[in-house]
């Protein structure tokens, strides 16, 4: 890593960082004061980065996962190392002592949704919309080598964080990819649960994080690739359906994939991961965005 990189690093805390495929995959925390809570990304520099600026690729991750869980098991550095692009990894939610929790797997700590919640416990730290797409963004931008054109992706519950942050911020993402998302979580016990708890009764203001109901309000200003297994034993609760009936209503450029035989893990994400990375590529290097 350059000396100069390292000196603009000095503001964040490094917690690892190793060599791999010719670029750096490293860790870091700071302080978020979105969400009052020190918070955890992981960064993946491709090997480009030591000649100039990068375009980015961002990847939410789902329900009980960190950074770590893609950034281990997803095999994406590869295929960036390949294609030049930097990776980003935000954790699901802010943590640590005197942060809302709850005992079920699917609320609280590992899953933010990837919004800002108004409903105490959760308001005094789960704003997990303004630090991705305000605060870490800038921290990104303002430490590491990288260009102005950022795509997102995720799975799961990142997914679902993916596509509506890049149907409400057009100006700010060129590209958006999903696998397996929470696709209308405003019809589905995978969104009502947490958008009520986080959000109140209220059903006007889920509908901001409903990549369904922005899609057929907003559209998108270019293509959409999402990948779903066929095997995936939470299918129901994911709705690719009504995702693939707005975009057919809409007319909206793009590809729903149904994965044979493919299941909600990591294994086929990671089956996945060079289509995506390869179509961001596409996109992200391109002058027209």
């Amino acid at each position: 890593m350059h000396q100069e990189r390292r000196g603009v690093l000095n503001a964040l805390e490094v917690i690892s960082e190793n060599r791999c495929f010719g670029g750096v995959q490293a860790v870091y925390s700071h302080h978020s004061d979105s969400c009052s809570a020190d918070m955890t990304f992981a960064v993946y520099l491709p090997p480009q980065a030591d000649e100039g600026p990068v375009p980015v690729l961002w990847y939410l991750s789902g329900l009980t996962c960190t950074h770590e869980n893609a950034m281990t098991k997803g095999g994406f550095q590869e295929h960036a190392a390949q294609h030049g692009l930097a990776l980003i990894f935000p954790d699901t939610s802010p943590r640590g002592e005197g942060v809302a929790d709850d005992q079920a797997y699917d609320l609280g700590q590992g899953a933010g949704f990837y919004l800002n919640a108004t409903r105490d416990p959760w308001r005094p730290n789960y704003r997990m919309y303004d630090y991705v797409v305000s605060e870490l963004r800038a921290t990104i931008s303002e430490n590491f080598p990288v260009t102005d054109k950022h795509g997102i992706t995720g799975h799961s519950m990142g997914g679902h964080g993916a596509l509506t942050i890049a149907l409400r911020n057009p100006d700010l993402f060129c590209s958006v990819s999903a696998f397996a998302p929470i696709a209308n979580p405003t019809q589905s016990d995978w969104g009502r649960k947490q958008l009520s708890a986080y959000l109140g009764d209220d059903e006007s203001t889920w509908v901001c994080y409903d990549a369904t109901i922005l899609l057929e309000e907003y559209g998108w200003k270019g293509d959409i690739l999402v990948d779903q297994g066929s095997k995936d034993q939470f299918l129901d609760l994911l709705k690719p359906e009504s995702l693939a009936s707005a975009m057919a209503k809409r007319r909206q450029p793009g590809l729903v994939r149904m994965q044979s035989g493919y299941d909600h893990s990591y294994y086929f994400v990671a089956t996945f991961a060079s289509d995506h990375i390869e179509w961001h590529s596409e996109r992200l290097w391109r002058n027209d965005n």
